[in-house]
């Protein structure tokens, strides 16, 4: 499918961020309609074409048919890019960081990310 792969493909580096993986690949899909098929079929057929490297590798490393379910590929993929440990270390670096007193909360949040240099999901 050459429209997912002009984008970006994830590979499963530390600096990618699967949830904007996610949604840039479901906004492809959405442009993509056949007569009598769902598009949870059709996002299961097209997101091996999405993955590169080790992310395709631990896609194929499940079984036949094991991920039945667009859910359950999403599930497992965020669980394996985007582990518990990841947002505690989100939440503990918003936590911390400080707002200044003539600083509004926007400006504060613009610094935050400008400053911090991985992908944030907001």
């Amino acid at each position: 499918m050459r429209t997912t792969q002009a984008g970006k493909l994830f590979q499963g580096l530390p600096n990618e961020d699967p949830y904007a993986h996610l949604a840039t690949f479901i906004e492809i899909c959405n442009t993509v309609k056949i007569a009598r098929v769902p598009d949870e079929a059709i996002r299961l057929n097209l997101f091996s074409f999405s993955l590169a490297g080790e992310a395709k590798r631990w896609l194929h490393s499940f079984k036949g048919n094991s991920l039945k379910t667009w859910e359950e590929v999403i599930e497992k993929f965020l669980k394996k890019y985007f582990p518990e440990s990841k947002t505690v270390e989100r939440k503990a670096a918003i936590s911390s960081f400080p707002q200044f007193p003539d600083e509004s909360l926007s400006e504060a949040l613009e610094r935050f990310i400008e400053k911090d240099s991985r992908p944030w999901v907001l």
